[in-house]
């Protein structure tokens, strides 16, 4: 494997393997095996997952390959390409148009004509009847070269198609991909294609490089969490202020549209209470969504939430997945790069070798031509009786001046001059065959140069790339570094609760007394009256039976509650309510106990009066808490009194007297 990588197919040591009860050793449980396994590898290979070697799907290749064959720089019918394709892609119509379709709207390799339907919008494309395509400039000239290229059958046998192509260019990188196998998933994030031939330079260079990703949609972009093609990028729709009471989006993050942006806004705008005026989408070429503010948003807080809330910031994860000799293999961005770079070299070695093979083929032809007629070979068969007779005469002569020549004569090259027509050799040009001869001379030459120094060859293929493409590839995503958005204070008067006393409910959505501004993301403590509790979001309906409390959760706020268990005897909790799980309901007191008594205030003195009985002297006493120790929620609490007790107060009353009093309450125990 590439770089040391193993394959996501090799078993791990040690690893469990499943029995089955004796199943998985039988003829079924061999047969599921080989048939998944068989299935599996062919989703793997020949569908969902990207060739290192060239950076295509099979889907891609065999589009490629097809516009390649039916190629004369002209427009083509996409059904006929589509029809074409299927004679080497067995699975319908349907994939092969919507991969094509999406090799158009990549812009590198594939130029359409007519409405290949609109990634800012999502508008599809028109049928395969009504538009067409050809292969792009720089398709045609660096992917292609039949005489470097391995073929195979097809999967009907009647046709041959490449292994691979000779491709000359970063293809995955520049296109990125997205495949589900079974038990596998790649994503490979579009990079700049002018930012990854510099890099191919470095590579060369052995420096060190850095390349992040680029899409086509633009917008902004953080790749702080992106490193060397693993991680994440966060990427942000450009939004422009117009005016105080307007705001303008410019672009769509990948893998959204702005029907899909407008629907998040007017989706998030409802559940988080923004004063929206309107939405109006003016997109054509370029997105414009214009996002109009009630009189009094801000419109700087409201890009902030916009990020936050909806579509117009959006994560993309990456894990590059690629097929290396037959088997799926995960590497990182730099040995991908560094696979393309080496793919290279050999590839422009290949192309010099094999272009120094047809110059001397073409040098030997012409050689042989010009010693046939400038040295009158071609008188020698005059008095020749019998064909043998002239072949050997023509060999015997051109082989005299073998010197000249780079390899020896064959019987082919003989027939080769037997053919040459009385009219060609009369009108024989020896000053253009010799700058012909010249010409082929220079050229091996410089072929040699190049192949003894592949690595300076290769740069300066670069390079010229570079130059020509640079105008018509610029960084389309802005780099820049996102600051981080707080989304709680973002939403901090959000939801407003209210309470109906009279029918018992607590939420955002009802009518009722306010008790307490909030955010979504808040986690909101809800007391019942009978002393259970309950920790959750805001709700927006909650049948709450004698509310205590409702507020925000404070684990270490203080509490004070004050309950009658089933013997009769009243205790007192000063406590905290700590941590809760979400929605799950907990007991603040004992069961079949009575919450007489509930404080979120922590007051310092307790003023309590109790039920009138005869023969009572004291009816009435002060409660200093400060003597009781702060517990959590699950503690017992402190015994109080065993007097019933019919009111409390955290203030002293009117009416309260000396006289009535008793000394001051103590706890009887902790």
């Amino acid at each position: 494997m590439s770089d040391g990588q193993g394959s996501l197919f090799d078993k791990p040591e040690n690893a469990a393997t499943f029995d089955g009860g004796g199943l998985k050793d039988g003829p079924l449980g061999r047969l599921m095996d080989d048939n998944f396994i068989r299935y599996a590898s062919y989703v793997i290979r020949d569908r969902a997952i990207p060739d290192l070697a060239d950076g295509l799907k099979p889907v891609q290749r065999r589009i490629l390959h097809s516009l390649h064959e039916n190629d004369d720089g002209k427009f083509i019918k996409v059904a006929n390409i589509v029809g074409h394709t299927m004679q080497y892609h067995p699975h319908g119509d349907a994939s092969i148009g919507d991969a094509l379709v999406t090799l158009v709207n990549k812009g590198l390799l594939i130029e359409g004509q007519g409405n290949f339907g609109n990634v800012l919008t999502g508008d599809p494309a028109a049928a395969a009847r009504y538009i067409e395509c050809r292969l792009t400039d720089l398709a045609r000239n660096h992917l292609f070269q039949n005489d470097l290229t391995q073929f195979s059958p097809s999967y009907d046998g009647r046709r041959k198609e490449p292994v691979s192509l000779p491709s000359r260019l970063p293809l995955l990188l520049m296109m990125g991909a997205d495949g589900i196998a079974v038990g596998l998933s790649t994503r490979v994030l579009p990079h700049n294609f002018i930012e990854l031939l510099e890099a191919q330079i470095a590579i060369l260079d052995k420096k060190p490089f850095t390349v992040v990703p680029d899409f086509r949609q633009g917008g902004l972009m953080d790749a702080a969490e992106y490193e060397n093609g693993t991680g994440r990028v966060r990427v942000r729709s450009r939004i422009d202020r117009r005016g105080d009471d307007a705001l303008v989006v410019r672009s769509v993050p990948p893998t959204v549209t702005t029907d899909s942006l407008i629907a998040s806004i007017e989706t998030a705008a409802k559940k988080k209470s923004l004063k929206l005026k309107a939405i109006n989408d003016f997109t054509a070429e370029n997105v414009e969504i214009e996002i109009l503010l009630a009189a009094d948003q801000d419109p700087e807080k409201t890009i902030q939430w916009l990020y936050a809330f909806t579509q117009c910031e959006v994560a993309l994860a990456s894990r590059i997945v690629v097929i290396d000799r037959e088997r799926p293999v995960e590497m990182n961005l730099e040995q991908v790069l560094k696979a393309n770079t080496r793919t290279l070299v050999k590839t422009l070695r290949r192309q010099l070798e094999a272009r120094n093979r047809d110059c001397l083929a073409r040098l030997h032809h012409l050689t042989l031509v010009q010693l046939f007629v400038e040295e009158r070979v071609y008188k020698r068969i005059e008095e020749c009786t019998s064909y043998p007779a002239v072949q050997k005469a023509v060999l015997d002569g051109v082989s005299a001046f073998r010197k000249q020549l780079r390899r020896d004569v064959t019987g082919k090259d003989v027939e080769m001059l037997l053919g040459i027509k009385i009219k060609k050799i009369s009108r024989y040009d020896m000053d253009k065959n010799r700058k012909e001869i010249g010409d082929l001379e220079k050229e091996l030459l410089t072929i040699e140069k190049h192949l003894e120094a592949i690595v300076p060859y290769t740069k300066r293929y670069l390079r010229s790339l570079i130059r020509e493409f640079a105008a018509t590839h610029p960084r389309r995503t802005e780099i820049q570094s996102f600051d981080t958005i707080e989304k709680r204070d973002l939403t901090a008067s959000e939801l407003t609760l209210q309470h109906d006393a009279e029918k018992g409910y607590v939420g955002h959505g009802i009518e009722g007394a306010p008790v307490l501004t909030c955010s979504s993301l808040d986690k909101v403590l809800v007391v019942f009256g009978d002393g259970r509790y309950k920790v959750m979001t805001p709700p927006e309906k909650l049948f709450v039976e004698g509310l205590q409390h409702c507020d925000l959760l404070e684990r270490d706020r203080v509490f004070v509650l004050v309950f009658r268990d089933e013997e009769g005897l009243s205790h007192l909790k000063r406590f905290t309510f700590g941590g809760a799980i979400l929605n799950k309901e907990y007991r603040c007191i004992p069961e079949r106990s009575e919450l007489l008594f509930f404080s979120a205030d922590d007051p310092k003195t307790l003023y309590v009066r109790y039920e009138k009985r005869k023969g009572q002297r004291i009816h009435q006493q002060t409660f200093e808490l400060a003597e009781v120790k702060i517990r959590s929620v699950k503690t017992r609490g402190t015994h109080m009194t065993s007097k019933r007790i019919a009111a409390f107060h955290t203030r002293r009353p009117r009416g309260w007297t000396e006289k009535r009093s008793g000394p001051p309450g103590s706890f009887l125990r902790a």
